[in-house]
């Protein structure tokens, strides 16, 4: 099935390129949301990772099992 896409506009969406269909086509619309992260949120996560693999190269690093052993003892 062709995607159509279109852009809110005073409240009504327009279709940018409605293609071939006839008047009186009845179009079903699904709303896609942009999850995509800024510029500033791309460079938090990029800081954090730095951070992380600095960590991890000065052995600063702890088994997985620890870490669930820990979040289970804390639970309980």
């Amino acid at each position: 099935m062709p995607t159509l896409k279109a852009v809110v506009s005073g409240g009504r969406a327009i279709i940018e390129d409605v293609g071939d269909y006839p008047d009186g086509t009845e179009l079903e619309v699904e709303i896609v949301v942009n999850h995509e992260m800024s510029a500033d949120e791309k460079a938090k996560l990029d800081a954090v990772l730095e951070a992380s693999w600095a960590q991890y190269q000065r052995g600063e690093v702890r088994p997985m099992s620890d870490v669930i052993a820990d979040l289970r003892a804390r639970g309980q």
